[in-house]
């Protein structure tokens, strides 16, 4: 019964994470909830978890919910994901530091993307701390995540 339990809560973390980093949302240290972007690309693209690229559809939605943008995440995230089926040029599931380089290039994308959508010099700020703070967490996170399934 015990083991039941801790197995359940193993599986049930990357999605529990992802929904408690979005509920945490700050203007300052997590506008909009962009921290559950972490879960959502480690789970889909480096670490597959079953049923976790139906629920980042979803959570992508919530967070373009909140950050006031018509399926911009959505979109961004969908386009990765046909982009990552070309695995045989790139294959992210191998890359090293747990596909921080993938990461970064996807958030710097979507963070160029929305900074030139609507440019000034606050945007421009906001856009460079907020993929500094979410690049700086990405490693932490994800061994979090690593530790928690026991796939060291």
């Amino acid at each position: 019964m015990k083991y039941n339990i801790i197995k359940s809560l193993r599986i049930l973390f990357p999605f529990l994470l992802t929904v408690g980093l979005w509920r945490l949302s700050d203007n300052f240290w997590n506008p909009a909830g962009i921290l559950a972007i972490i879960p959502i690309f480690f789970c889909s693209f480096v670490k597959h978890v079953a049923w976790f690229p139906i629920f980042s559809v979803f959570m992508c939605f919530v967070i373009d919910y909140k950050f006031e943008t018509v399926c911009f995440w959505l979109a961004m995230y969908c386009l990765f994901y046909a982009i990552n089926s070309f695995q045989n040029f790139i294959d992210i599931t191998r890359m090293e530091a747990n596909g921080f380089f993938a990461f970064t290039v996807f958030l710097g994308v979507t963070t160029l993307i929305q900074v030139l959508s609507n440019f000034t010099f606050i945007t421009l700020l906001d856009g460079i701390w907020m993929w500094i703070l979410v690049s700086v967490l990405y490693i932490p996170i994800t061994n979090l995540i690593k530790r928690v399934q026991n796939d060291r």
